[in-house]
């Protein structure tokens, strides 16, 4: 392994940046799923239905814009090179923690993604706005579970942030103990 310019240092520069970059996009893509979580879900809802349905219906489209797929898209297979990384790279509680971000957000924000609200959302997209069913699907069903799912990706993507913070920090002090 090379070392960095932090002395005896066993991470490479290049993923000392790229866990660096990756707690910022886990905290992105986390406040985005947080504000949904905290408002825009219970703004949509308030709308009597067929309001919050359209305006569901459009911001499902709308989520495929670059920055928000890139980052979301993104972290995925990042978050398997950095878990892999704390498995194989790295050993003690700096590599578990690592480990750890990188398992949480594939499992609690991209597989909740897929497996949950994905499915929700395209059997929204295939409702008429106006048909009562669709307003009674929305109201008790979708509002709520999806709801609940999102906010689990918001949780997932702060303890995945905060996990894999406090495992670099944790690697720095042990980097800076043994230099």
């Amino acid at each position: 392994r090379r070392q960095s310019h932090l002395g005896a240092y066993d991470m490479s520069t290049v993923f000392f940046f790229l866990i660096q970059l990756t707690i910022l996009a886990y905290a992105f893509v986390g406040g985005v799923f947080l504000a949904f979580s905290d408002f825009v879900m219970r703004s949509l809802a308030s709308t009597g239905g067929h309001g919050g349905v359209e305006a569901m219906q459009v911001i499902n489209r709308e989520v495929f814009r670059w920055v928000f797929m890139l980052l979301f898209l993104g972290m995925a297979p990042v978050s398997l090179a950095i878990a892999a990384y704390g498995i194989f790279g790295l050993s003690g509680p700096a590599g578990t923690l690592i480990m750890f971000a990188g398992l949480v957000y594939l499992i609690g924000c991209f597989g909740v993604t897929v497996f949950c609200n994905v499915p929700m959302n395209e059997a929204l997209a295939g409702m008429d706005v106006f048909n009562e069913a669709t307003r009674d699907y929305w109201l008790k069903t979708y509002v709520p579970r999806w709801t609940f799912w999102n906010s689990v990706r918001t949780i997932a993507c702060a303890v995945a942030a905060a996990s894999l913070l406090f495992g670099l920090l944790w690697l720095i002090q042990d980097q800076i103990r043994t230099a």
